[in-house]
């Protein structure tokens, strides 16, 4: 199907941390990657169920800071094996992965670059926040196609692991369309979802179309501007417009709702910017993750707030976060 009004573009990004630069060695199953990058991801999606359980557990008892043996136990293994994960996942001890997602850290990011939508590439600055996004190039299909709720668009789809888990891949002949994440066992629900949002396209399950995509995302090592990944949005032109902001906050940046309301010319939409940030389709690529309540809070995540927790600490170990 040919696109009809199409946008095309390069979304200008800043990054305003000061020499962030990538950790000298890469966590052993992301250095691994270039010779072997689907069995890297799976190391990496069974490190993640420990994760998800140290994250849940220190998020539940976040007033009583507890300590590593008391999370270790709680994720279901011993305090060395938890350091020995957590480093080999994202790059952090686990003490400076918690600390990296606490909302006073929240707070100082957003007070460090609360201007970081307005920015411009030109700058010069480098980093993997920044090659993140020039790694992405982004088109926008018509209103028209969009309000035929996918009809005659042919989408395939895959299940492959991922560093946060069971990740659902799926794309057109034009690009990458959606990405979503699921816990073990939610995998079909996770599929009804995504199919919810463009209920008469033809769904063909293909994980050999997705997974050369998927290998990219998750490896900071193929994040090239000359091999972009090319991403398609799906929605409103509203939703596509909160969208395209989205792909300006660089990793290890955060934004509000409210400061996207007023960028995309809607500062008292705060509520309809969350609810289309809320629909993105493409997750983690299109970092809604990145968008903070207010006060620095981590409200709602479509694909759950650990999740969420899970992929700002890990970004935090990508742009060499010390602690």
């Amino acid at each position: 199907m040919m696109a009809r009004n199409v946008r095309r573009g390069r979304t200008p990004v800043l990054d305003l941390t000061a020499q962030t630069t990538l950790p000298l060695e890469l966590p052993r199953p992301l250095a691994g990657m270039v010779a072997g990058p689907a069995a890297a991801l799976d190391i990496c999606a069974a490190d993640y169920d420990v994760v998800r359980r140290a994250v849940a557990y220190v998020t539940h008892h976040v007033r009583d800071q507890p300590e590593v043996e008391a999370i270790a136990a709680a994720a279901g293994v011993t305090p060395r094996a938890l350091t020995d994960l957590f480093r080999r996942w994202c790059g952090l001890t686990p003490k400076a992965f918690l600390q990296a997602v606490t909302l006073d850290r929240a707070r100082q990011v957003l007070a460090e670059c609360p201007n970081v939508l307005d920015a411009a590439l030109e700058l010069g600055l480098s980093g993997p926040g920044r090659l993140h996004d020039l790694f992405v190039v982004h088109e926008a299909m018509s209103p028209g196609e969009w309000k035929t709720g996918g009809a005659g668009l042919v989408i395939r789809y895959g299940l492959h692991p991922s560093p946060f888990g069971t990740a659902l891949a799926m794309c057109t002949p034009r690009g990458l369309c959606g990405l979503a994440f699921a816990d073990a066992g939610e995998e079909e629900a996770a599929l009804a979802d995504m199919r919810r949002r463009w209920p008469y396209a033809t769904y063909l399950e293909d994980p050999t179309a997705t997974a050369p995509l998927v290998s990219r995302i998750f490896n900071p090592e193929a994040w090239r501007e000359e091999q972009p990944l090319r991403i398609v949005f799906i929605g409103t032109d509203f939703e596509i417009r909160v969208w395209e902001t989205l792909l300006r906050i660089p990793m290890g940046r955060a934004t509000t709702y409210s400061t996207i309301a007023g960028h995309v010319g809607k500062p008292s939409a705060a509520r309809a910017v969350g609810a289309a940030v809320g629909k993105n389709p493409i997750s983690f690529v299109v970092p809604c993750h990145r968008v903070l309540g207010k006060n620095g809070d981590l409200t709602g995540y479509h694909w759950g707030l650990t999740r969420k927790r899970a992929i700002l600490g890990w970004e935090a170990g990508r742009i060499g976060t010390e602690g």
